[in-house]
């Protein structure tokens, strides 16, 4: 049987500690607007130096987060953790969870697995952490958007939020899909000196009342908005046709409509991560 450690607080700061190494040794930019829309952090007197930030009932938030890379979900951590040093609990598929290497991280970082055959125990106990104060880490396109465009979202987030009770903190993250995404591996040339923008929008409350299918569609609509903001001020200028850009402004990526074709065309996961 394979190694699973119970989550460790000490570990979860190795890994950032690693993700905080990594983006001074390639001076990567990350710019980030809406910081004022994130949780207020509690007293440094909660929580002792060099510690992570502690949970506690009322202070939940499901983070959801674009999804055009491989490493949208690592910028979206150093931000929460430069912010009030808060450890994130990520949705992660069995799959992940069971492999050699990538599953004692899953376990000692504390995050939630979906299984092969349902969804329902995981979003249970993500329910769970969100009422005990956690943080609880969300990709609503649950795949990654080749089109750079927002594509169609779960409606977990909204769902998750309503039933916890607690705010729902949309974060669009452009610019890291450059450094590694499908169909484009990473490249230290690329990543030299890279900028990554971050926009946090304004936190969305959802009334347990409310359509998920409607609270879904304004979550996608304020993360669209967020990763416009991100294009607007993008300190690089892309070239015609750029693999990066959006095709509606230009660039090299397909459409969306093309993008939804692909999608059908690769159908639906099987249950261990393989596409049919």
């Amino acid at each position: 049987m394979a190694w699973r450690p119970q989550p460790n607080d000490r570990f979860y700061r190795v890994i950032v500690r690693t993700g905080l190494a990594l983006h001074r040794l390639f001076r990567i930019r990350v710019i980030v607007t809406g910081r004022e829309n994130l949780p207020a952090p509690e007293r440094p007197a909660e929580y002792p130096a060099g510690s992570s930030r502690r949970a506690a009932p009322g202070r939940g938030a499901v983070i959801a987060i674009t999804h055009f890379g491989y490493l949208d979900f690592a910028f979206a951590e150093l931000l929460l953790w430069w912010h009030s040093r808060a450890q994130m609990r990520f949705l992660v598929t069995q799959g992940a969870a069971d492999h050699w290497f990538a599953g004692p991280a899953v376990s000692a970082a504390g995050h939630v697995v979906v299984g092969y055959e349902t969804g329902s125990h995981a979003y249970d106990a993500a329910v769970q952490k969100l009422r005990d104060g956690e943080y609880i880490a969300i990709l609503p396109e649950a795949g990654v958007s080749r089109s750079f465009r927002v594509r169609e979202c779960k409606t977990g987030a909204v769902r998750m939020a309503a039933e916890a009770g607690v705010p729902v903190i949309p974060v669009s993250v452009w610019g890291s899909h450059r450094l590694l995404t499908r169909h484009h591996g990473f490249s230290p040339r690329r990543a030299w000196c890279a900028p990554v923008r971050i926009h946090v929008a304004e936190p969305m409350l959802v009334a347990a009342a409310e359509d998920v299918q409607a609270a879904t569609a304004r979550l996608r609509k304020v993360l669209q908005a967020g990763i416009d903001a991100g294009i607007a001020d993008f300190p690089l200028d892309p070239a015609p046709g750029a693999w990066w850009m959006p095709a509606d402004l230009g660039g090299g990526a397909p459409s969306d409509e093309e993008r939804q074709r692909l999608d059908e065309a690769e159908g639906p996961r099987r249950a261990r991560g393989r596409r049919r």
